[in-house]
């Protein structure tokens, strides 16, 4: 190998070695220096934290050393004596709920007390009306008495038709009807108290004294005409 060759490549190994060992010193460099920034600032919070630890020391000495304040006993027991005076003011407004709800009832009962006088007030006029009612129809002769006077007040027979008609007419405000009349008619015939006849399909009605036992022919025809 030529000497002068030689000589290049030992100068460019150590330019190699010589930029190397130049990024390895700043790379050393800038780490001392971020640790040394760290370590700065781990010293400071050291610091802080150790004059925070000599204040709270300080304190919880001085708390020990004082000696317990006598006042929150005496305010406990000035707070503590009111306290009957709130169990009477809630019994007295109590009392007074008591006798506002007292005075409310009052109303109320004299209120349901109007309501059964008008109530039993209210019976007892419907209870008179209807003796009074019942004392009218009392007083009103009956049906068979009817009867009995009207045969008496005709001179001629009749019909149970033209009987119930004319007392239809003479009480309008009894409602009479023919079959009633009828049957009336044969209950005081059973009993001897008017007199039937007959002619050919009709029926005729007398009073036991009553004048003549068989009907006139004009009144025979009424009786047909009635009956039918």
């Amino acid at each position: 190998m030529h000497p002068m060759s030689e000589n290049i490549s030992a100068t460019e190994l150590t330019s190699q070695y010589t930029a190397q060992v130049k990024a390895d010193l700043e790379r050393n460099t800038k780490e001392q220096e971020r640790l040394s920034a760290e370590i700065a600032a781990l010293q400071d919070q050291l610091a802080a934290l150790q004059r925070d630890h000599t204040v709270l020391v300080s304190i919880q000495r001085a708390i020990e050393v004082a000696p317990a304040p006598a006042e929150p006993a005496a305010q406990s027991d000035s707070v503590a004596v009111p306290a009957p005076r709130k169990e009477t003011t809630t019994k007295s407004g109590t009392g007074k709920r008591t006798r506002t709800k007292k005075a409310a009832a009052q109303p109320r009962r004299a209120t349901a007390g109007k309501s059964t006088a008008e109530k039993n007030a209210g019976k007892t006029e419907a209870a008179k009306n209807a003796g009074k009612t019942e004392a009218a129809k009392s007083a009103q002769p009956k049906l068979v008495d009817l009867v009995r006077r009207h045969l008496t007040e005709q001179g001629e027979p009749r019909s149970s038709a033209e009987i119930a008609t004319a007392l239809g007419q003479a009480h309008p405000e009894r409602n009479i009807k023919a079959t009633v009349v009828r049957t009336t008619l044969e209950g005081l015939v059973a009993r001897n108290q008017a007199q039937r006849t007959k002619q050919g399909t009709s029926v005729f009605y007398t009073a036991p004294d009553g004048p003549g036992q068989t009907a006139p022919a004009q009144s025979g025809e009424q009786a047909v005409k009635a009956d039918a």
